[in-house]
């Protein structure tokens, strides 16, 4: 395995050297600061070894990857009853779209667009105030990673909420298809918060791991899901998970992922090991630019991928 920490510090080395960095995303104020010179990247394998590289422990803004922590979620409160909220297929479409769900009738199309997301958040709010909600997802999480010094950026959070003008109609347009069960606005608290979460690449890598392991934890030994709803969350993060990009990271990396425009990428090759990379600037589809290369070299490398060597 020492090769793995071999090869993870030359992917850092070549992507350090790239002077095309994408663009960062600017139209959350905080998220337009960051620097898009960060590049990090952690390899977390099932037998519990990381590899770490680059800007690998500076938390940075997860954004849409935590989406896949709420479907997790989501999927334990109400089981495949969630398919009667949220579709399964691929949008086709940018991940703020209003135009497809006008269409469907407020149905979202997959729960890693901002609506499908959204609708995950109305289930979760179910019997709960949504600092509770917000509480039980961070909660979650740290247990997924190990580490209670996970926590929100509310400067994110706040900044959301005060911009986040796009989804606030999304929210609304689902209520008035009678697709949301609690006021718009409790809903998108829940939303705001959980994209607001601060993470590492090494922390996020361990967070993923039980979706290369089957479904548990091997740091704990637990069973986070079964190994078929773990198979079918893979499957939804390669179909879904780079929005309008998905297929195209899908034929250059061939494995699970999920973006954030925070710059994030989690991403699992199945009974291998976690991955997590970071790098702010994106490409036309919101996902990060040097992030993407990095994972298709890692991916080529190694020889993973879910359709072979």
């Amino acid at each position: 395995m020492d090769d793995l920490q071999t090869l993870v510090n030359e992917i850092h080395q070549e992507i350090a050297a790239r002077t095309e960095r994408g663009k960062v995303a600017d139209y959350i104020p905080p998220l337009a600061e960051v620097d898009p010179a960060h590049f990090g990247i952690a390899v977390t394998t099932v037998d519990g070894q990381e590899f770490v590289a680059g800007d690998a422990d500076t938390p940075f803004s997860i954004q849409s990857v935590s989406k896949v922590f709420t479907l997790t979620l989501a999927l334990g409160m109400v089981g495949d009853r969630l398919w009667n909220r949220v579709g399964r297929e691929p949008s086709g479409t940018p991940f703020n779209s209003i135009v497809q769900l006008e269409r469907e009738e407020g149905k979202p199309r997959n729960p890693f667009i901002n609506a499908g997301a959204i609708a995950v958040a109305d289930v979760l709010l179910a019997g709960h105030q949504p600092k509770e909600t917000i509480g039980e997802i961070v909660q979650f999480v740290r247990f997924l990673a190990g580490d209670d010094s996970i926590v929100i950026d509310q400067r994110v959070a706040r900044s959301e909420t005060e911009t986040g003008f796009r989804n606030v109609a999304l929210a609304q347009f689902m209520r008035a298809f009678g697709k949301l069960d609690h006021p718009a606005e409790h809903v998108l608290g829940v939303y705001f918060h959980h994209c607001a979460l601060a993470m590492t690449c090494r922390q996020l890598s361990r967070a993923g791991l039980f979706l290369a392991a089957g479904g548990y934890n091997p740091a704990t030994g637990r069973s986070v899901v079964s190994r078929g709803r773990a198979r079918r969350i893979n499957a939804l993060m390669l179909t879904c998970g780079h929005y309008d990009g998905s297929g195209d990271f899908a034929y250059r990396v061939g494995l699970p992922g999920k973006s954030g425009v925070g710059g994030g990428i989690l991403v699992v090759a199945p009974g291998k090991a976690s991955i997590a990379v970071w790098s702010p600037g994106l490409n036309e589809n919101g996902n990060s630019l040097l992030g993407s290369q990095a994972l298709e070299m890692l991916a080529q490398r190694t020889g993973w991928s879910i359709f072979g060597a």
